[in-house]
């Protein structure tokens, strides 16, 4: 039986990957210009970024665009609890992560009638969530209330959770779908992570007694930092049901 031959980008890769490995290229450093690691590999520059791509995908490179391909320094991770209390699921596991909040009043376009339950053009207030490790950016949250729920004033990051709860009703079911799926184009670009890199979705809709969608929130976590924990207490139900 005939052994395969490694194609060049794996070579290329397997060679970029000892180095990172065995530290002859360390965590934050920049590797020569994807030019210059071209003509190092006498390869053609495709050939080049499909190999950096494999490190990407595995977390082991970072390609920050306008200043090049940086050995990853490790992450942390983070797990995603779920449940009614997590509206920023991350917060109370990671401390040493900085949290920003931008909000903006949007008008709701066609994906998110369906999920709210709402007309088009309704007007909403959408909060988007970015972690940072460091100067990096972590993962993303995007998270949409009717606008007439809003806090008034946009609080503080660590304080929107606790404003948002003032002002809703109650809730009576909160519905959660997780999937797997590679990032958008936007999603890449401000977590600065490869487009070949899965992430972790999480969809959380909020319900109150009337059955009025009053949150929904998009988490996305890259799969390289991320893990997802659902917890189910049996033996109360059982007891309960005693």
């Amino acid at each position: 039986m005939t052994t395969p031959v490694p194609s060049r980008r794996h070579t290329i890769a397997d060679d970029l990957r000892h180095q990172i490995s065995s530290g002859n290229l360390k965590a934050g450093e920049r590797l020569p210009s994807e030019a210059e690691l071209a003509t190092h590999y006498t390869v053609s520059t495709s050939t080049l970024r499909n190999a950096l791509a494999l490190l990407q995908g595995e977390g082991l490179v970072e390609k920050i665009h306008g200043n090049g391909n940086f050995v990853s320094r490790p992450v942390r991770r983070i797990t995603y609890t779920g449940g009614t209390a997590a509206l920023v699921p991350w917060t109370p596991f990671s401390a040493p992560l900085r949290m920003t909040a931008r909000t903006t009043n949007i008008e709701a376009p066609s994906h998110l009638t369906t999920l709210l339950g709402v007309p088009p053009r309704t007007p909403l207030t959408e909060i988007l969530f970015t972690t940072h490790e460091g100067k990096a950016p972590h993962s993303l949250a995007y998270t949409y209330v009717p606008h007439d729920l809003a806090p008034a004033a946009p609080p503080l990051p660590e304080q929107i959770t606790a404003a948002l709860a003032d002002r809703r009703p109650p809730l009576s079911e909160v519905r959660e779908r997780v999937s797997a799926r590679l990032p958008t184009q936007e999603e890449a670009a401000i977590l600065r992570i490869s487009s070949s890199l899965a992430v972790l979705s999480l969809i959380r809709v909020a319900t109150d007694a009337t059955g009025r969608v009053v949150e929904a929130a998009l988490f996305v976590l890259p799969g390289d930092r991320a893990d997802a924990l659902f917890t189910t207490r049996v033996a109360e139900e059982r007891s309960s049901k005693a």
